[in-house]
């Protein structure tokens, strides 16, 4: 039981009655008889309540808030005080119709109006008899309907049966009012000096802690004995949570601990949370509980979330590792799991985004396409791991983002540059305060869905420590034949990466580990033609940087001729991202230029280039042929190819060999190889052999900064040091490149592609290459190749025969 309360009929809530309002007396057996006489009227106007019901000859005080309420109140206060008061069928509605309150309730008599400050209008009621709707009058200003006498069934009066159930209502109500420490003792003064039976019933039916639908079945139940008898069942219920709660409480008081202290407060607070809005553990618990049942995962990641859920339930909110273990299950609710996007498979259309955000790179855009008609046909295929390998500023990390466009797909990328803690990829230990998963869960949790295409930025800029090698932690991840069931380290259980689309991105294929290697497939992404640089800025970079700051299109015009002197004369760069930055100091100038209202000339010429830019930079180029020993070479860089110069004189010596230019070892030993297999065919160049024993050869390779290694300048070393010896003319305007052999073979180098477009920037007319390297060029589109003349070579002695003229340089030694 509980004390009554001011039941608000719009928002629950329940206000305290003054303390110098009059008390209204018990009803006697004689009230009850004068109002057993009294007749019903046939209509009334109808108060619908919240949250309580209203039991005949129980005065309760209300607070109305409502428009139709407070008219109904003073209407019937100016009147003959008599109202219909009904319980409502939801709480929630705040206009109830007439189908929505309960067809029986109990006439009531308004005792008092009173007016609060807030605006309401406080009235005391008491219930009188019960009544039934039988139809709807009117809705408005309030609700009016028709009413007949609902009629109770009494027992016999010397029924015994019902006295000892009265008698059993008296004794448990005074046991309840003695356990409860929330009920006053003078409440069993009332108890004890009620005589009606059946007020006693309605009293205490009135006063029982429980749910509205419940006291509304004690209303309607017309048999006052089996009205008695359910009411008496009620309160043995309550009695005993009473008993239990009690019992709990007598045990916590008994020995309490520090930390069942602590769990007793926290419980307290929970329910001050709950009274002021705020969410309780117990919510969040439940929360959860209910976003799981939306997952379609596996069984056994349920089964370990169920048990996971339960732990959360036993922690203390107060320990540090609640906030972990609640961080943990979150997760696990934020993955995709098995939510995936449905790929589109328009090829044509992918073709057109490819097509759109890259200029060239067709061997790239090739293979992708062949990858979507692949997937498109068999549908269940697993997704490659392709590596996207080539000098910086090709387009290799934008790719990602056309690809997962032209899929349909999401797009994550997680940038592996200087990535040294194996724990970044696998995540750490739950156990650890401040733990968190790996990037590859984390980015999966960002994309929303368990096949995005995910970009490994520069693969080859792994790094390993005493923390661990992240390069073999990625084995795992980059095998389509283990990733369906990647193991996290702060997960726990495995997580299906099988469908998601690897790219890795990386500059030099030689840093990757080979086992990692093994796992994708290589596409070279070769340098840009100085055409197709001109192309891809009027296409992308100039309209970029004209929107970035803040320009119209109109205000600038950076013609082609411009464009190629920006690129020659201050970019060295197989990619795009220097033109990029170069082209941003213009378009910035004229920026500054319209922001200060200056005059400016729209159109951009190359005198304009150079006063914004400053002096053009020279580029490797070719110089002269009038010099003996000094032969071009091709080499490749991590940003693409370059010309380089071999340089070769003779002193008088001991036949040393010295060779300075920042060399690696290899590059050393070829010159090395050169020198020994002219020696040792010394006749068939026609070379005296003194010279060897009577003369110093040093080899210079310029830029003696940069470091250079690799065994592709060895051709270049073997026609320089020839052309040394024999004092003969190189050919104008011939590069070359190729690795040497003791046997005097030439063997196939890489980078030829790129070592090509270098030639071309240099104005080189004429390169040598080995035999083998024939089938590179023939996979280089023509447009590369035009002006340039290819030879091919097998022996060492060839080249010669393509490189050296017969005629002698000016003032040629005599050797």
């Amino acid at each position: 039981m509980a004390k009554s309360g001011l039941f608000n009929l719009d928002n629950l809530s329940t206000e305290n009655i003054d303390e110098d309002a009059e008390l209204i007396p018990l009803m006697t057996s004689e009230d009850e008889e004068e109002i057993n006489r009294e007749l019903l009227p046939d209509d009334l106007p109808i108060l619908p309540l919240k949250n309580t019901v209203l039991f005949p000859g129980v005065v309760i005080p209300i607070t109305a808030g409502r428009d139709k309420s407070i008219k109904l109140i003073n209407d019937a206060n100016n009147g003959n005080k008599t109202i219909g008061v009904v319980a409502q069928m939801n709480d929630d509605e705040e206009h109830p119709a007439f189908e929505d309150v309960h067809k029986v309730g109990v006439v009531a008599r308004i005792l008092r109006v009173l007016k609060m400050p807030d605006g309401n209008t406080t009235v005391i009621i008491q219930g009188k008899k019960r009544f039934k709707i039988t139809e709807p009058l009117t809705s408005e200003p309030y609700l009016r309907c028709k009413i007949e006498e609902f009629e109770e069934i009494k027992p016999a009066p010397d029924d015994e049966e019902f006295r000892t159930i009265i008698d059993s209502v008296k004794d448990l109500s005074l046991r309840i009012i003695k356990d409860s420490p929330n009920i006053p003792s003078e409440a069993s003064f009332a108890i004890k000096n009620i005589e009606s039976s059946s007020f006693l019933i309605n009293f205490v039916s009135s006063n029982m802690s429980v749910e509205v639908g419940d006291k509304q079945n004690l209303l309607e139940t017309s048999d006052l004995k089996e009205r008695a008898l359910l009411t008496l069942k009620q309160m043995n219920i309550e009695f005993q949570k009473l008993e239990l709660k009690n019992d709990i409480q007598s045990k916590v008081q008994s020995d309490m601990s520090q930390q069942q202290r602590e769990y007793f407060l926290h419980q307290q607070m929970k329910t001050i949370q709950e009274e002021l809005g705020g969410v309780s553990s117990e919510g969040e618990v439940e929360e959860m509980r209910e976003r799981a049942k939306t997952k379609s995962w596996k069984d056994t990641v349920d089964s370990h979330f169920k048990k996971e859920l339960a732990k959360l339930q036993k922690m203390n909110p107060q320990v540090a590792e609640y906030s972990i273990q609640r961080n943990y299950l979150d997760l696990f609710l934020d993955l995709p799991w098995d939510k995936t996007t449905e790929d589109l498979f328009d090829l044509k259309r992918a073709q057109k985004v490819l097509d759109r955000d890259h200029y060239g790179l067709e061997d790239v855009k090739r293979r992708i396409i062949e990858y979507l008609a692949v997937l498109k046909l068999r549908k269940d295929m697993k997704s490659p791991i392709l590596c996207l390998s080539g000098p910086p500023g090709v387009g290799k990390t934008s790719l990602g983002k056309s690809i997962a466009e032209a899929l349909g797909r999401k797009y994550a990328r997680v940038s592996l540059g200087g990535l040294r803690d194996e724990a970044e990829i696998r995540g750490h230990r739950k156990t650890y305060i401040g733990a968190m998963p790996g990037r590859i869960v984390q980015s999966l949790k960002k994309a929303g869905t368990s096949n995005p295409v995910f970009v490994l930025d520069e693969v080859d800029k792994l790094a390993s420590s005493h923390q661990g090698d992240p390069s073999s932690a990625l084995l795992e991840v980059l095998d389509p034949e283990q990733n369906d069931d990647f193991h996290d380290n702060f997960l726990e259980v495995g997580y299906d990466l099988s469908k998601v689309m690897f790219i890795a991105t990386s500059n030099d294929l030689s840093q990757i580990q080979p086992a990692l290697r093994d796992r994708m497939e290589i596409i070279h992404v070769n340098g840009y033609t100085v055409e197709e640089k001109i192309e891809i800025a009027k296409r992308h970079l100039l309209p970029k940087q004209i929107k970035e700051h803040g320009i119209k299109k109109e205000d600038i015009k950076l013609g082609k001729q411009q464009l190629e002197k920006i690129i020659d004369g201050y970019t060295r760069e197989s990619g795009v991202r220097n033109l990029e930055k170069q082209i941003a100091k213009v378009v910035r100038n004229i920026a500054k230029d319209i922001a200060m209202e200056e005059e400016y000339e729209i159109k951009i010429t190359n005198e304009r280039v150079e006063k914004i830019l400053g002096p053009s930079r020279p580029r490797n180029s070719y110089e002269n042929n009038e010099v003996a020993g000094v032969v071009t070479g091709l080499a490749w860089t991590s940003v693409g190819g370059e010309i380089l110069f071999i340089e070769s004189i003779l002193s008088k010596g001991k036949g040393n060999l010295n060779i300075t230019g920042n060399l690696g070892k290899v590059m050393k030993e070829s010159a090395t190889i050169a020198m020994e297999y002219i020696k040792s065919n010394a006749e068939k160049f026609k070379l005296n052999p003194d010279i060897f024993t009577d003369y110093n050869v040093h080899i210079h390779v310029p830029e003696g900064a940069t470091p250079k290694d690799g065994p592709s300048a060895g051709i270049t070393m073997f026609t320089s040091l020839v052309s040394l010896f024999t004092q003969r003319k190189i050919k104008k305007n011939l590069a070359m490149t190729g690795e040497i052999t003791l046997r005097g073979k030439v063997l196939p180098v890489g980078g030829i592609k790129e070592k090509i477009l270098a030639a071309k920037r240099a104005k080189i007319k004429e390169i040598i290459l080995c035999e083998e390297n024939r089938k590179d060029i023939e996979e280089i589109k023509e447009d590369y190749l035009k002006g340039l003349t290819i030879n091919y070579i097998s022996e060492m002695h060839e080249v010669l025969d393509y490189a050296l003229l017969k005629q002698k340089v000016k003032d040629a030694k005599v050797l």
